[in-house]
């Protein structure tokens, strides 16, 4: 027995350093690089989900491989036989797929970018555009836009330029017959609001072109509805009917009138502007450029607002310091 003893301890000892280097061994790299396999899945998935909001629809610059590494490949009839081995190692296939994040993420904010910008540019036309609409002519019925700023600026300069006193109501000449029957051709409203269908009248008198039955027309109504909610169009409208038919100096009175009466009024505004016009019209230039300066300093929002473009041709008319 003792002559056994010495021939098996050899190969004990091999067998021991055997499991030594077994247990040697070091665990496989893929199951400590789950966790980082997890989290990269993740943000490819994520990644997918942001492209299909940034590009909707199929994109072919995107795309997922037919045959994904490690997968399992069928045989002609249809049997799987065996396991595609990837190409390249788990880090290199890792760096390879975080350089095609990488790209896609630069992809979709450059097409982010050139949306902002393109949104940037759509709101600026829109700005331009609003800013650049065109006055609304005088109309017959609805009330103009409020005005923001309140009270008006000394007014001194302004009622020096013209006598203040109103004027007096001018009679009408006795019409042909043919004048007579297009007066008569055009009708007078009939609202229920009596002062309302006067201004309304005396509206469509002066937008056909008949200025003496205008006049005639609004004057009745300023006379009779000093109170009424027309009554700044009233006053304002009767001197663009003196000075539409060239007659600037009693328009100027009437404008100056209706100024100074309510420079809150829905015509106000209206008002000193055409005075500018009128005094233009009498070659008063001085008186023009102060009419015209008593404007802007008071009214900034309706002169670059609503009357912006009457308001820059009547100060190209004149060369004021």
């Amino acid at each position: 027995m003792k002559t056994a003893f010495p021939m098996l301890r050899p190969r004990v000892m091999r067998a021991m350093l055997a499991v030594a280097a077994i247990a040697a061994v070091p665990v496989p790299a893929f199951a400590q690089d789950s966790g980082d396999e997890a989290r990269l899945r993740k943000l490819e998935a994520e990644v997918r989900a942001l492209q299909r909001k940034v590009f909707p629809g199929a994109d072919g610059r995107y795309f997922e491989p037919q045959i994904a590494p490690g997968t399992q490949a069928p045989s002609n009839n249809g049997q799987v036989m065996g396991v595609i081995p990837p190409a390249t190692t788990a880090v290199t296939d890792i760096l390879v797929r975080l350089d095609a994040l990488e790209a896609q993420l630069q992809t979709l904010t450059a097409r982010s970018e050139e949306q902002a910008n393109m949104l940037a540019q759509m709101e600026t036309r829109l700005a331009a555009l609003e800013t650049a609409a065109a006055p609304a002519p005088e109309p017959a019925y609805a009330a103009p836009p409020a005005i923001d700023r309140s009270g008006a600026g000394s007014t001194s300069a302004v009622m020096a330029a013209t006598p203040a006193q109103a004027p007096a109501s001018t009679p009408v000449a006795a019409p042909s017959a043919e004048r007579l029957a297009a007066v008569q051709a055009i009708t007078k409203p009939q609202t229920g609001d009596a002062g309302d269908d006067e201004y309304s009248y005396g509206f469509r008198l002066w937008n056909a072109g008949f200025y003496p039955e205008a006049r005639q027309q609004l004057t009745d109504f300023v006379e009779k509805y000093p109170s009424h909610s027309r009554i700044s169009f009233g006053r304002n409208l009767l001197g663009r009917a003196f000075l539409d038919d060239n007659m600037p100096n009693e328009a100027a009175r009437w404008f100056l009138r209706n100024y100074q009466a309510d420079n809150n009024g829905a015509r106000a505004a209206d008002s000193l502007l055409y005075l500018a016009r009128s005094m233009i019209a009498l070659n008063d230039m001085r008186k023009a450029c102060i009419a015209l300066s008593e404007f802007g300093d008071t009214y900034p929002l309706v002169a670059s607002g609503r009357l912006a473009d009457e308001y820059k041709a009547t100060f190209d008319k004149v060369t004021c310091n």
